[in-house]
C-alpha cells in the first residue's frame, strides 16, 4: 500500500519535494492533499502535481483522515506551530530543517511527538542520500581510523532573497545553511555534545547572521572547523581526516553525489529528473528521505534511527550558542 502524503505549505521546497517524489514508484508514495494559507495557491500547485485535493488551510490538512504522514515546508517561524497542529492530530510528520528557531522549541516538537506516540522527523534530507549511507558505513568500520579532523564549508549568494535578511521570518546564514555543516560535525563524531565551541562572524544591518567560522572542540582532541555564508560561494566541500586516512565530499557537501576515499573516486549519480524543472540543484535526491521516511512508518517506529530527536535537539543547541556569541537573536528567543 502506498504511503499518502500531505503537503503542507506550496512554497518552492514543497515544489522540489513534489517532483522527487514523482521519480517513486505510484505504489509505494502518493501526494493525496495539500493546504497553503491561500487556498487558489493550493489548488494552483494541486493542479501542477495531480494532487486530488487542496485546502486553504492547514487544520483541513490535519482533519484529513486520507494522509498518512505530512511533510512540512513553511517558514522557520511557523514550524513549531504548524508541528504541533499536525502532532496533536496524530499525524507523522517530516518537518523541514531546523526543527525549530531554538532548542526549546526543538524539546517541545520532540516531547509532544513522544507524548502522542507520533512519528516525527527533522529533514535532514543529505543524511539518506546513497553517498551518505556509504561514508556512514565507511566510518562504522572504522576506514579511518580515529577521527580528527572535519572540515566544511557552506556558501551561496542568498542576501538577495528577502527571507534569509529578515529576523522575523527566521532568517540568517546559520539557520538556512550553516544547519548543515553542524549537522554534519554531529553525525562524523558520534552524535555527541561537543566539549567548547567557538564562533566569530557577521550581521546584516537587519541583524542576522551573514557570515560565520565556528570551531567545535570534542574531546580526545577532534575538531571540526565551519564556515558558512549567504553572501558569496565558497567550494561547498567536506573533509572528514583520521590517522588511517581521508575522506572528502568534493562539492555540494549537502546533497553529495561523489566520495572521494584515499584519492579514489566513488560517485553516486542521481536518477533523471522527471519533465518539471526544479528550483535547486539534485533536489531529486528529496526523494530517499521521502524512502526513509516510509520505511520508518512500515516498521512503527516514532522516530528515524539516523536523525533520531536527540541528533535534532544536539545541533539545535550548538546552533544557540553559535548564535549567543555571534549576537543574533530571534523573539522566539525571549519566550
Amino acid at each position: 500500500m502506498a504511503t499518502r502524503w500531505g503537503i503542507c505549505s506550496a512554497g518552492i521546497i514543497s515544489h522540489e519535494f513534489l517532483v522527487a517524489l514523482k521519480t517513486l514508484p505510484a505504489t509505494e508514495h502518493q501526494a493525496v492533499a495539500i493546504a497553503a494559507r491561500d487556498l487558489s495557491r493550493a489548488q494552483e500547485y494541486a493542479q501542477k502535481h495531480g494532487i486530488p485535493r487542496a485546502y486553504g488551510s492547514y487544520e483541513e490538512l490535519a482533519r484529513d483522515p486520507d494522509v498518512d504522514v505530512v511533510y512540512v515546508g513553511v517558514i522557520h517561524p511557523e514550524h513549531l506551530p504548524v508541528g504541533r497542529l499536525f502532532l496533536r492530530a496524530g499525524k507523522p510528520v517530516l518537518l523541514e530543517k531546523p526543527l525549530g528557531m531554538n532548542v526549546a522549541e526543538v524539546r517541545e516538537l520532540a516531547q509532544l511527538a513522544r507524548s502522542h506516540g507520533v512519528f516525527l522527523m527533522e529533514a535532514y534530507w543529505t543524511r539518506f542520500f546513497p553517498a551518505s549511507e556509504r561514508l556512514h558505513s565507511l566510518l562504522s568500520q572504522g576506514a579511518l581510523g580515529e577521527l580528527k579532523v572535519v572540515r566544511i564549508e557552506f556558501g551561496a549568494p542568498l542576501s538577495g532573497c528577502p527571507r534569509v535578511v529578515q529576523k522575523e521570518l527566521g532568517g540568517g546564514a546559520l539557520l538556512d545553511i550553516g544547519c548543515y555543516c553542524v549537522q554534519f560535525a554531529t553525525m562524523v563524531f558520534g552524535e555527541e555534545r561537543p566539549e567548547s565551541i567557538l564562533a566569530s562572524g557577521f550581521l546584516q544591518p537587519t541583524g542576522v547572521d551573514e557570515t560565520l567560522s565556528i570551531i567545535l572542540n570534542y574531546r580526545g582532541k577532534r575538531q571540526a572547523v565551519i564556515t558558512c555564508s549567504m553572501l558569496t560561494w565558497l567550494p561547498n566541500q567536506a573533509a572528514i581526516s583520521g590517522t588511517k586516512g581521508i575522506i572528502q565530499l568534493p562539492s555540494q557537501m549537502w546533497s553529495p553525489t561523489e566520495l572521494v576515499v584515499n584519492g579514489q573516486h566513488e560517485e553516486f549519480p542521481l536518477p533523471p529528473p522527471p519533465s518539471q524543472p526544479l528550483n535547486f540543484p539534485r533536489s531529486i535526491g528529496l526523494r530517499y528521505e521521502a524512502q526513509h521516511v516510509r520505511q520508518c512508518l512500515l516498521k512503527g517506529l516514532k522516530e528515524s534511527p539516523l536523525v533520531s530527536l536527540a541528533h535534532s535537539e544536539r545541533v539545535a543547541s550548538i546552533l544557540d550558542e553559535v548564535r549567543r556569541q555571534v549576537g543574533v537573536t530571534y523573539a522566539q528567543d525571549r519566550a
